[in-house]
């Protein structure tokens, strides 16, 4: 069974950093890709960065240069860097994990609050 499982939000002041992990779980073989989405309050869920099985990366432009997405050396873990932290980053982050380019499953998400 094929389980995906975020961890590593928290509160954290403006300017600061966090690391997300994101482990797929009950896999055999590479995936086509994963992808970080958020979703803030009375907002809708929204792309965030996302890493492909040759490790080409994206980013939503609102997170380029203070959040880097990348892949452990197992290669079924994906991490999510967030650097400079700011108040509209605060959301529910949630992975998902990309079998092929039509079928995916979401974990359930992990808390990153930016506050003072």
């Amino acid at each position: 069974q094929v389980q995906v499982v975020e961890s590593g939000g928290g509160l954290v002041q403006p300017g600061g950093s966090l690391k997300l992990s994101c482990t797929v779980s009950g896999i055999t073989s590479n995936f086509y890709a994963m992808g970080w989405y958020r979703q803030a309050p009375g907002k809708e869920r929204e792309l965030v960065a996302s890493i492909h099985s040759g490790a080409g990366t994206d980013y939503a432009d609102s997170v380029k240069d203070r959040f880097t997405i990348s892949r452990a050396n197992r290669k079924n873990v994906v991490y999510l860097q967030m650097n400079n932290l700011k108040h509209e980053d605060t959301a529910v982050y949630f992975c998902r994990f990309f079998r092929t380019a039509t079928s995916s499953m979401w974990g359930q998400g992990t808390q990153v609050t930016v506050s003072s």
